[in-house]
């Protein structure tokens, strides 16, 4: 059973960061040889680059831990580690809003007045990024404290051991801070399913409108607008069951002492999107594609 899951984790990892790393490569290879890039394309890099820190910070050690390697990491080590996965997982949420936000924008009606907002939006996207990096990566310096390395742990009910790390819960936490704590995630998974489902409205409609324009040769295949709503259900069915399944999990955890296989499925849940996201956006978006064969016609070799 260890080796399994292991070799999941390993797996993992492994299929998630060549998703991600293709996508920074292929992103920043565009920008440093002065290629235009679409504004959705700033936040496909920032989304990938939050997806590897989660997928980096935690799957190597952890599947390292279920093989038996324990005690990996000193007090610094494991702060690094865990602060940088809990930044990274929560900006995987926060880059994902601005992702549906502004999808959703841009597939709106054309009116004036949302014609000013889709020209402005792009302007706000590089400083709403920043300020998600800024606001996660303060919000998280107070999880320093409550960590250390396995090595100077001690036995106590309001520990979590992951093997290579471990968290001190410390006291209880009471109603209202828990309920102050989850209000972000709260917040920002209402507003990726409305500006979904908003999505999805939006492109039923569409397709009834021009339903009757396609010809009889196009009837066996799928319209754009189905494919369309498809990538969008299942990105955001990916995502949000995800997120509340490791959510569940993890407030499971902090309640009382959890088994080690409820940390290692915890562990996993919370690596799944970000291993499924890069592909997810390569599928649904042909223009990544595009610029792929762009970068290898550049890099092949003339005759």
């Amino acid at each position: 059973m260890d080796m399994l899951l292991g070799v999941a984790f390993f797996s993992q990892t492994g299929i998630g960061i060549q998703g991600n790393f293709f996508l920074i490569y292929l992103f920043s290879f565009l920008f440093f040889t002065g290629q235009n890039l679409r504004p959705i394309d700033l936040i496909f890099i920032q989304l990938a680059i939050a997806n590897s820190l989660v997928l980096l910070s935690k799957g190597v050690l952890q599947g390292l831990t279920v093989l038996g390697l324990k005690n990996l990491l000193d007090d610094i080590g494991c702060k690094i580690v865990f602060y940088l996965h809990r930044v990274g997982r929560e900006l995987s949420l926060s880059i994902t809003c601005i992702l549906s936000g502004f999808q959703a924008i841009i597939i709106s009606p054309h009116n004036p007045r949302w014609s000013k907002l889709k020209a402005r939006v792009p302007k706000y996207i590089l400083p709403s990024i920043l300020i998600c990096w800024v606001f996660h990566t303060l919000q998280n310096i107070g999880i320093l404290k409550k960590l250390k390395g396995p090595r100077n742990t001690r036995n106590s009910s309001k520990t979590i051991e992951y093997g290579y790390c471990s968290v001190n819960i410390g006291t209880d936490i009471t109603s209202i801070q828990a309920v102050m704590f989850s209000l972000p995630d709260v917040a920002s998974l209402t507003f990726i399913c409305f500006t979904s489902g908003y999505k999805v409205y939006l492109l039923h409609k569409h397709h009834k409108r021009v339903q009757q324009v396609h010809t009889a040769s196009f009837s066996p295949r799928v319209f754009p607008e189905t494919r369309a709503t498809q990538m969008i259900l299942l990105l955001v069915s990916t995502f949000v069951t995800f997120y509340l399944l490791n959510s569940i999990f993890t407030a499971y955890m902090h309640s009382r002492t959890p088994s080690p296989w409820l940390v290692h499925s915890s562990a996993l849940l919370a690596s799944c999107f970000p291993m499924i996201s890069p592909f997810v956006l390569i599928h649904s978006d042909s223009q990544i594609l595009r610029y792929y064969n762009t970068v290898c016609g550049r890099k092949s070799p003339q005759i």
